[in-house]
Parts: structure tokens; C-alpha cells; sequence
């Protein structure tokens, strides 16, 4: 029980260190910062309170489900428990990085498909891309708070919501059931870009089929890491496929 209380406080922090991280990438993204109508420690203040108590409940029923089902986060449990976790760390960290370029390489692809079939929103246009150092802290939300949400929490309880009906003989979640969940979390992903992209632009089935390649590449990579590796390797691996779709290409286009 001490090492559950223990990651929630650390998850929760991350989750406001990741709300924290985003807010100036937000407000430039919809060219609100000079629309504000409060001070922005003021604005910011709000959106960590708001963050910390969305994320409080999502941490607490992720970290209980995801134990259910044999999903956690064996890195930091390994360490909170007093056990050796540097080869564990080691082990990981190049097949999350990897994959991570890799997602991000994809969605510069697939973006670059869309763009000529005239979807262009924001990856390929300069001039309502947020600067690379906003890219940069926004990418600790993706890696921390979207993890969290969509993997911890939501693909957890998926896997849950599945193993209930059915499970191996031996009383875990079938391969089939997990990869369900990984491609439904992964669609959620997708969708959940919807009111950022409607700030942009109009909604179009065009536009909705973008938001849901585009981010379930990732989602696909991100859920498999989580099932295989454990939740760290999915951060790990969503933050570096950010590196390249906010740092790297603002840098480049």
C-alpha cells in the first residue's frame, strides 16, 4: 500500500508539472495569449488546480485497475521497493526512444498525405506552429498527462472491462482482449484532438480521419509499449515522438 500511495503522489506531481508545461504552447496554438481575461500566473494557477483534481482521480483508479490486470509501472515500483532498476531502465529506454522517432516520422508522413489532399492544420504550417521551446514543454504533457489518461486509466480499464468477460485459463487478459484496447484507447487518442483541431479548423470527415491516423499511430505504439514494457516506456516513448513533431520540426520548417 506504501508504494501505491507513493506513485500516485509522484504521478500526480508529474501531471501538474505536465498541465504547467503545456499552457503557454495552449494559449499560442489558439492565439489567446493576449485575449486572457486574468493574469497569466493567475489563468495558470487555475488550470493546475483544475488539472490536479482531474488527474487525482484518474491516477487512483488507473494504478488500482491497472494491477488488476498486470499493467503498472514496473520501473518506479522496482525503485520504490528498494530493487535494482538500472538494467531494467537500460532495457527500455532504446526500443521507447526508437519507437518514439518512429511514430513521429510517420505522423510527419502521413501528415505530409493529408496536406495534399488539402488538410493542412498545423504539423506543416509555420505560421500557427508554436515555437520549438513551447513544442518542448508541451511535450511533457503528452509524455506524462495523455499517458496517464489514455493508457493508465482508459486502456487499463478497457483490458479490465474485456478480461471480465473473457480470460486465459490461467486468469489474465487474452493477447486479443489487450490489443482491443490498446486499438480503442487508441481512436480516443485520435478524438480527443477534436476540439483543438475544430479551433483551427472546420470539422470535416476529411479532417476527423486525420486527427485519428494521425494520433493512433502513435496511440498503437504507445498502448503496446504499456502492455510490454510498462507505462514508463510509453511516457518515454510519447515524449521523444513529440520531440519531433513540436521541437524538431518547428526547427525545420
Amino acid at each position: 500500500m506504501k508504494t501505491f500511495w507513493k506513485l500516485f503522489i509522484i504521478l500526480l506531481l508529474a501531471s501538474i508539472l505536465g498541465a504547467a508545461a503545456i499552457t503557454p504552447y495552449t494559449l499560442t496554438l489558439q492565439g489567446l495569449w493576449q485575449d486572457l481575461p486574468v493574469p497569466f500566473y493567475v489563468f495558470l494557477l487555475g488550470t493546475v488546480i483544475q488539472n490536479a483534481v482531474i488527474f487525482a482521480v484518474f491516477i487512483f483508479l488507473g494504478l488500482k485497475i491497472a494491477k488488476k490486470v498486470g499493467l503498472g509501472l514496473p520501473v518506479l515500483e522496482d525503485w520504490l521497493e528498494g530493487r535494482e532498476v538500472k538494467s531494467k531502465l537500460k532495457s527500455i529506454m532504446g526500443i521507447s526512444v526508437g519507437l518514439g522517432l518512429l511514430a513521429g516520422v510517420l505522423i510527419i508522413g502521413f501528415e505530409y498525405l493529408f496536406s495534399l489532399a488539402g488538410v493542412a492544420i498545423s504539423l506543416l504550417e509555420p505560421s500557427i506552429s508554436p515555437p520549438a521551446w513551447q513544442g518542448f514543454l508541451a511535450s511533457f504533457y503528452g509524455g506524462i498527462n495523455e499517458e496517464i489518461t489514455l493508457r493508465l486509466f482508459f486502456m487499463s480499464l478497457v483490458v479490465w472491462i474485456i478480461y471480465k468477460i473473457k480470460s486465459t485459463p490461467e486468469g489474465k487478459p487474452t493477447p486479443a482482449g489487450v490489443w482491443l484496447a490498446i486499438i480503442i484507447s487508441a481512436v480516443l487518442f485520435g478524438l480527443g484532438h477534436l476540439p483543438v483541431t475544430s479551433s483551427l479548423t472546420a470539422l470535416t470527415p476529411l479532417v476527423v480521419l486525420r486527427a485519428v491516423i494521425l494520433n493512433g499511430i502513435g496511440g498503437v505504439i504507445f498502448g503496446w509499449l504499456y502492455w510490454k514494457k510498462g507505462l514508463e516506456s510509453a511516457m518515454i516513448s510519447h515524449f521523444s515522438a513529440d520531440i519531433v513533431l513540436h521541437v524538431v520540426l518547428p526547427l525545420l520548417v
